[in-house]
């Protein structure tokens, strides 16, 4: 059976579980998104919630981030997951070349990933799919609770 990408337009219980199954998959400090959380990043201008699919079963997901800046439309890819049972299929390059599609039609000038050095097969991935490293910093700042 063929991989699908489709655009994720509702929380349903499928889409809760499967997304509550993979996300502990990417992040294991991150709790697994609720339904409302989910329709949250559905129903946010910026955010487009991809799906990989074959038939009813959810393979993987990612969220591509379109946003307007001064010096023109940019594009972020983030929390890319693929079940662990599935990777090696090709899940990960069809999910990026949706994302790739979208990003370029709406008119994006870079499309920006980041990815840790020890997930080898992923930055394999992103290479040849056309991403290049860049001579950056990244830097984080951590919300914290206020006292």
């Amino acid at each position: 059976m063929a991989i699908e990408i489709t655009i994720c337009e509702k929380a349903d219980a499928t889409v809760v579980q499967a997304l509550g199954e993979l996300m502990p998959q990417l992040s294991q400090s991150a709790p697994p998104p609720t339904e409302e959380e989910i329709t949250e990043i559905i129903n946010h201008d910026a955010a487009t919630l991809l799906l990989a699919r074959e038939g009813e079963n959810i393979l993987g997901s990612m969220t591509l981030i379109l946003f307007p800046i001064p010096t023109g439309l940019r594009a972020w890819i983030e929390d890319v997951v693929v079940d662990e049972n599935c990777r090696g299929r090709g899940v990960g390059e069809a999910l990026n070349r949706r994302a790739i599609e979208l990003a370029l039609a709406a008119g994006a000038k870079s499309i920006d990933l980041t990815s840790r050095p020890s997930r080898s097969a992923a930055n394999r991935l992103y290479q040849r799919l056309g991403f290049v490293a860049r001579e950056t910093n990244i830097y984080r700042y951590e919300a914290r609770t206020i006292e």
